[in-house]
């Protein structure tokens, strides 16, 4: 799978969850799925790589000296960084379904 495809696939997921949020809600959200469809496409190339190099690099005659790969660095920065994005979008979803329960029980 391409990249762009990685990118267009989470995309497209994340739309479809936000497809029955508050319109201004969406728009509000919409950088942030932008930004974690993005994440998601440059670990999957990163995690291409490091299946290929693994995570750190060993030197050659002093086993013990180790170091991570800037892949691997770049790897975790960035999911943590999409962590990050989609416990933001949950909590969007979430505030939106507490106050629909809000409403729902004034009828009761």
């Amino acid at each position: 799978m391409a990249k762009s495809e990685v990118f267009e696939k989470e995309k497209s997921k994340l739309t479809h969850i936000f497809k029955d949020v508050e319109e201004s809600k969406r728009k509000l959200v919409e950088g942030l799925i932008d930004d974690a469809a993005f994440l998601k496409a440059e670990n999957f190339d990163l995690k291409l790589l490091l299946q290929e190099t693994g995570m750190i690099q060993i030197h050659p005659s002093q086993r013990h000296l180790q170091k991570p790969t800037e892949a691997a660095r770049q790897y975790l920065k960035n999911v943590n960084s999409y962590a990050v994005i989609i416990k933001t979008l949950n909590g969007v979803l979430a505030k939106g379904m507490i106050e629909d329960d809000d409403d729902l029980s004034e009828f009761e």
